[in-house]
């Protein structure tokens, strides 16, 4: 039983340290604290292997985007917003009515893009569950990066998806990651709403 431990762990380090990773950052992201990118940058790395390796191949193509948008939201949070006063946090704020609008839009032309192509051009064992989690993913990280509180609800549906997509797969490493990120994403936004109705009444 040891041995076959051991070999579980040898063939699956990889994806665990990618786990491990992915906690931080999302823990980090929870506090709004800037490090959260460098964590999601080094997620993502770890990430690319394994989605490769499973047949997740929209997931995959996924982290290379989380690579960029990983300097973007840095870019931006270190920027902060410019105020009277001089250089401030940049702020949680809710979506306007119109950007969700677009947002949802973009996410249904995703989430149907992918799934053709996963359809029609891979072996992807989960091709619907796999782009509908891609497409969520790509609006709720870029949502993320610009500090909207609605990011957390967005995660909560994706995170819940992928959670039982890697258990079809027995991705247990990854199952873990994705029960945390879930109830990170309600903490999240419990903790953001908090900071949100804080500054608020100071205005």
């Amino acid at each position: 039983m040891t041995n076959e431990l051991l070999s579980w762990l040898a063939s699956h380090w990889i994806e665990m340290v990618g786990a491990l990773l992915g906690i931080i950052y999302v823990v980090l992201s929870v506090k709004q604290n800037i490090l959260t990118w460098l964590l999601g940058l080094l997620t993502s790395l770890f990430y690319i292997y394994v989605f490769f390796d499973t047949g997740f191949y929209a997931d995959m193509s996924l982290q290379f985007y989380y690579v960029w948008v990983s300097i973007y939201g840095w870019v931006l949070w270190y920027k902060g917003k410019s105020t009277d006063h001089g250089k401030e946090e940049l702020p949680v704020s809710h979506i306007p009515k119109r950007l969700l609008l677009v947002l949802t839009l973009l996410a249904i032309v995703l989430w149907g893009g992918i799934w053709f192509v996963l359809k029609k051009f891979t072996d992807s064992p989960v091709p619907v569950g796999d782009s509908f989690i891609t497409a969520l993913s790509i609006v709720a990280t870029w949502m993320l990066a610009r500090k909207i509180i609605e990011h957390w609800l967005v995660w909560i549906v994706a995170d819940s998806v992928s959670f039982l997509l890697y258990l079809y797969k027995g991705m247990y490493p990854t199952v873990l990651l994705y029960v945390v990120y879930t109830i990170a994403a309600v903490w999240g936004y419990v903790e953001w709403k908090k900071d949100l109705a804080k500054k608020s009444a100071d205005e």
